[in-house]
């Protein structure tokens, strides 16, 4: 049986990469901005890379330059560096572990967590990222639920965490936009794999909610979460669609 999205996920609005300001040294995924979000009351999403040593990362790029200004995949170095390595506009925080986030959020409030395609075009070359997620979440404590636009990654982590809630990351899948062959976009357009993964969810781009497809699975039933809304007028526009928001830039306003 597939696990249901907990309902927690409707009810707040998800803080895109936390709650982060970097005028306030609260960089995405920082542990400031996770503290901000929870503060806040707002659900979290984070973003998961793979260390050298396979340790799950709350780190979106898979390149550090932008957000530490040291050059190099994160994937080449340990997690023990890259909790030393500081991120820009921070106090001087590092890179935080998935273990450490979760200490940290503790059940307070959602956490959704996006697995980043380890493949590098959405094939089957992963495992290792899954494992130490599924590892890190036994016992925890809290509604949480896993996203990856890669089907294959949501799959294994069907297979080593049934019990927890998994969606699809979903989008208009623009070869230019995403630098993937035009042969996977293609494929990953129409959401083909929701039912042989087990998703529960998808989390679908703000610019293509009106796909046909998002409204058949939101006929069946299915909750739609869209990214990224940046506005009070664009997170009215897409909740005539979406489920629910995942915002940055302002603050969305929480539900009466």
């Amino acid at each position: 049986m597939t696990p249901s999205l907990p309902p927690e996920f409707l009810q707040r609005p998800i803080a895109h990469r936390a709650l982060h300001d970097v005028t306030d040294q609260r960089p995405e995924n920082s542990r400031a901005a996770i503290r901000a979000a929870i503060d806040a009351g707002y659900g979290i999403e984070i973003d998961l890379q793979r260390t050298r040593d396979d340790r799950a990362m709350v780190f979106h790029d898979y390149d550090m330059t932008r957000l530490t200004g040291q050059t190099g995949p994160i994937q080449q170095i340990t997690a023990a560096h890259a909790q030393a390595q500081p991120l820009l506009h921070s106090d001087g925080e590092g890179i935080p572990s998935l273990d450490e986030v979760l200490q940290l959020v503790a059940g307070k409030v959602p956490l959704l967590i996006e697995l980043k395609d380890q493949d590098g075009a959405m094939g089957p070359e992963i495992g290792a990222l899954e494992a130490d997620v599924a590892r890190a979440l036994h016992g925890y404590d809290g509604p949480v639920a896993l996203m990856s636009f890669n089907p294959h990654s949501v799959a294994e982590l069907r297979r080593l965490a049934p019990e927890l809630p998994r969606g699809l990351v979903t989008s208009s899948y623009d070869p230019k936009a995403e630098l993937l062959p035009q042969a996977v976009c293609d494929h990953l357009r129409d959401i083909p794999d929701f039912d042989r993964v087990g998703a529960s969810f998808i989390s679908h781009g703000v610019a293509d909610l009106s796909r046909p497809r998002v409204a058949e699975l939101k006929a069946q039933g299915i909750p739609i979460l869209t990214w990224t809304i940046r506005s009070p007028e664009q997170e009215a526009e897409a909740r005539k669609v979406a489920d629910n928001v995942t915002f940055e830039g302002y603050l969305a306003a929480h539900p009466a």
